[in-house]
């Protein structure tokens, strides 16, 4: 039995198609990056994984199971905009994940159960670089820093799946080769399943365990949102550079054109 599966799911608004015919099996602990144009799902890809949204004809399972059709700890999620709260302290960012999963009524913790949190949340953010910055609040980071805020207020809860909407699209060259490496340790030590959405195709070869294409096949000019889009390519990544050179040469040069 595969960790995640999605059972010929589709997803419209209406009669705009999105998705179609999703087929998919992933296992735990695989790096998924998903590539393709604008608009052709990725981003509903996820919203449906983290359940924001529900399929609107077929099934995603995760151990066998039904997926929940709402947001819970074992699903964590970080965004190219930054998710930080501006009047909390780093520390105090991480901090409230765990008060609201312990607390979701009151929202705050008081005594040992306070000093745990506190102490659990140094520890994730001493592992994403920020420890030296605990009481500062998030405009004096920088946006590098802030991503790894980001990445600590998703880990707090312990997800089983991470969710990343083109996480480090804005940062500049070389904060985003240090968020890689991070992320690479992260995956390593924690056995996260990983679902990332990238324009960068080399971002998506170095980073992920498998890549997958979406894509929309079917075209037709009267009716341009009658069809959707679906994965045409899901190739399976390892280190060798010759080989990963010539998986891209089997993508389409449209595709290709695309991701860059």
């Amino acid at each position: 039995m595969s960790f995640i599966e999605f059972k010929n799911v589709w997803r419209s608004y209406g009669d705009h198609v999105v998705l179609e015919g999703l087929n998919l099996k992933v296992e735990e602990g695989e790096f998924c990056t998903l590539v393709g144009a604008s608009g052709c799902g990725k981003s509903t890809f996820l919203r449906m994984l983290l359940g924001q949204e529900t399929p609107t004809k077929g099934e995603i399972l995760l151990d066998g199971q039904k997926l929940r059709a709402e947001p819970d700890p074992s699903r964590g999620v970080v965004f190219q905009k930054y998710s930080v709260f501006p009047h909390l302290t780093v520390l105090e960012n991480v901090v409230i994940g765990m008060e609201f999963l312990a607390s979701p009524f009151w929202g705050r913790l008081w005594g040992a159960k306070k000093k745990e949190a506190r102490l659990r949340a140094t520890q994730i953010l001493t592992r994403v670089g920020l420890d030296h910055h605990l009481h500062q609040y998030p405009s004096a980071l920088s946006g590098g820093m802030q991503q790894r805020l980001a990445i600590a207020q998703a880990l707090i809860a312990q997800p089983r799946i991470l969710l990343l909407d083109e996480p480090f699209g804005a940062l500049d060259p070389g904060i985003r080769k240090d968020m890689h490496a991070l992320m690479l340790e992260l995956c390593k030590e924690t056995k996260l399943t990983v679902f990332m959405v990238t324009h960068d195709l080399s971002e998506g070869f170095h980073l992920g365990t498998r890549l997958m294409v979406f894509d929309k096949v079917r075209v037709d000019p009267h009716a341009p949102k009658a069809y959707g889009a679906h994965i045409t390519y899901d190739i399976k990544l390892n280190q060798d550079r010759l080989q990963q050179q010539a998986q891209v040469a089997t993508l389409p040069t449209h595709v290709l054109n695309q991701t860059n």
